[in-house]
């Protein structure tokens, strides 16, 4: 791996990145909102880790729409000009999509609720995660 990382791998810092940044978790946002995404929270991570500056969290009621669902929101952000990798496809009841500024995990609610990263990401923490706005 070289030391020079793309702009879509890493969180924004300057200015016209953070507009960038804010319109890629819009576009997250409305994606999994139309995909009939349920349970959406997103907990802010500016500050707090270097790896994105959202995460979201979402669930489908089945792998198949869980699978529906990260394979729209991939090829969304990629029309929008951005990157989007993915892992757990196959199976799918646990997918992340990374897009730089924004990571999504995708789960089953099974799985989820084993899991159960809200309460990991939220230790410490004053406030809850945000809670998406349907």
């Amino acid at each position: 791996m070289t030391k020079s990382k793309s702009k879509a791998l890493t969180p924004a810092s300057s200015k016209e990145g953070k507009a960038e940044s804010r319109a890629l978790y819009d576009l997250i946002m409305q994606s999994l909102d139309d995909d009939q995404a349920q349970d959406i929270v997103s907990i802010p991570l500016e500050g707090k880790s270097n790896i994105a500056d959202h995460m979201v969290i979402a669930e489908g009621r089945s792998t198949r729409q869980v699978a529906a669902i990260a394979q729209k929101l991939a090829e969304r952000v990629k029309q929008a000009g951005g990157e989007a990798r993915i892992e757990g496809l196959a199976n799918a009841d646990w997918v992340l999509i990374d897009t730089g500024d924004v990571v999504v995990h995708l789960f089953r609610p099974e799985v989820r609720s084993f899991y159960n990263l809200e309460r990991m990401w939220a230790v410490g923490e004053d406030a809850e995660p945000e809670a998406a706005e349907a």
